[in-house]
C-alpha cells in the first residue's frame, strides 16, 4: 500500500493522572499496530494538551486556544482511532469527554475502537458508556475491543506483556477490522455527502499532512 494512501490511526492515553498506565499501554499497542503494517500510527497523550473545560460559544470565527488547536491537527489527520480508558467510578476519565467535545469534524465518519483497563471488569463500563457518544458525530464504533481485567498482572515491572502472544490476537482482531473500516470510510468522506450532515471541517487537507 502506497505511503500516501496508508491511514492514519491515532492511539488516545485517555487518562492524565500522575503515575498512570495509559503510557505504557500505548507503548504496547502502538508497537503492534506498527507491526501489523496497516497504519501509520500517531499516538496522542491528552496529558500534553491543556484544555480547557468551559468550551467555546457559537462563533464560529472564534479563536481556538493553541492547545484545542494543536490537538485538533492531529486528531484531523487521523483515519481511525483507539482509545485508551481506564474506568473511573465505572466510566471513562473526563479528561477523555473534555478532548471528545472539542471537536467534532475530526471524528466524522472515521472507526474507533477501545482497550479498556481496571480491575475484575476491566473497565467495561467506560466502553459502553463511550459507545453511545460516538454515532453523534457520526462514527463507526468496532464490534472488537481489548478490556483488560486486572491490568496489573498482564503487564510486568517492565511494562511488557506477561503473554504477549495472548495479547496479540485481540490486538490483531481490533487493528484488523480497523483496517477494513479506515480506507472505506475515508474515500466516503470525501465523495459521498452523509445524509442530514452538514458541517464545516475546523481543519484542511493541508493540516492533515503529515510534518516531514
Amino acid at each position: 500500500m502506497p505511503a500516501t494512501k496508508t491511514p492514519a490511526l491515532a492511539v488516545i492515553i485517555g487518562s492524565i493522572r500522575p503515575d498512570r498506565f495509559g503510557p505504557t499501554l500505548a507503548r504496547w499497542f502502538a508497537a503492534e499496530a506498527e507491526a501489523h503494517g496497516s497504519f501509520r500510527v500517531d499516538v496522542i497523550d491528552l496529558a500534553e494538551y491543556q484544555l480547557p473545560m468551559e468550551l467555546t460559544g457559537n462563533d464560529p470565527h472564534a479563536a481556538l486556544p493553541d492547545d484545542v488547536a494543536a490537538l485538533g491537527k492531529r486528531l484531523s489527520r487521523a483515519d481511525a482511532f483507539v482509545l485508551l480508558t481506564p474506568v473511573y467510578n465505572r466510566s471513562y476519565p473526563a479528561s477523555l469527554k473534555t478532548a471528545i467535545d472539542w471537536f467534532y469534524g475530526e471524528w466524522v465518519l472515521r472507526p474507533v475502537s477501545f482497550i479498556s483497563y481496571g480491575g475484575v471488569t476491566g473497565g467495561l463500563t467506560a466502553v459502553e458508556h463511550l459507545r453511545v457518544i460516538f454515532p453523534e458525530f457520526p462514527a463507526i464504533t468496532t464490534k472488537n475491543f481489548i478490556s483488560l481485567a486486572n491490568f496489573w498482572k498482564v503487564f510486568d515491572h517492565d511494562g511488557r506483556p506477561v503473554d504477549t502472544a495472548g495479547l496479540r490476537g485481540p490486538a490483531t482482531t481490533v487493528l484488523d477490522e480497523l483496517a477494513w473500516w479506515a480506507p472505506m470510510l475515508r474515500e466516503a468522506r470525501t465523495t459521498r455527502p452523509y445524509p442530514g450532515l452538514d458541517f464545516e471541517p475546523t481543519f484542511t487537507e493541508k493540516d492533515r499532512e503529515v510534518p516531514a
